[in-house]
């Protein structure tokens, strides 16, 4: 049965063109929250709460977004202060620019640039992508994300490249794979998980409740 706990807070999950967002919305609904899927710039600023997903070539999403004009809104949205999820490729936009990335017109493509960093690839010597359950090591204890949780839990990752933030103060967590790689973020208002909780079991559900308790 779903909670109903959480059910009075309404979260926005970003219909941006770059997800599969049926998991996603099941998962925000399961542990309570009044999910509107969307891409229109009022209802992103009028909920209480937003969740950005997304899957795929980190180029290819944010031609999409910038096309639509989303980039300019939810950079507003983030300013606005509320809290601000990013999943997977939706934390990866987040930063600087991408080795994935390429150029278009002489120029390259640049990421959202809310938090300096890179984007880069796995080393070799390990299977890429990296897919299946991993540990994610807790750098900062204490941040309502993770409130209630193990300090090593098990997440689901699927992934070929990881965020390289220029200040390591802004990592929550560290998954190791090849190498000790940043698996979610957190500045302010903005956080951020490589990891999908809608795919990572109990701990997962726990992670997106403690998200709803934070709006």
């Amino acid at each position: 049965m779903e909670s109903k706990v959480l059910s009075h807070k309404k979260v926005a999950l970003v219909d941006s063109g770059i997800a599969n967002l049926n998991s996603v919305e099941k998962a925000l609904r399961w542990v309570g929250l009044d999910v509107v899927v969307t891409n229109d710039s009022s209802e992103l600023k009028s909920a209480a709460g937003v969740v950005f997903p997304g899957v795929g070539s980190f180029a290819q999403a944010m031609l999409h977004i910038n096309k639509n004009g989303l980039d300019t809104v939810l950079e507003e949205v983030v300013g606005s202060g509320k809290p601000f999820l990013g999943i997977c490729l939706g934390l990866q936009l987040f930063f600087t620019s991408s080795e994935e990335s390429y150029e278009v017109e002489g120029a390259e493509i640049g990421g959202l640039n809310w938090l300096a960093g890179e984007v880069k690839r796995f080393p070799p010597g390990q299977p890429i992508p990296h897919v299946g359950w991993n540990r994610a090591f807790l750098c900062q204890k204490g941040h309502p994300l993770f409130n209630g949780l193990p300090e090593r839990p098990y997440f689901y990752f699927t992934h070929s490249y990881y965020v390289d933030p220029e200040d390591a103060g802004v990592k929550l967590s560290e998954t190791a794979y090849g190498v000790n790689f940043a698996s979610s973020v957190a500045k302010g208002n903005l956080m951020g998980v490589q990891f999908h909780p809608e795919k990572s079991g109990p701990e997962g559900l726990h992670l997106l409740r403690n998200f709803g308790n934070m709006i």
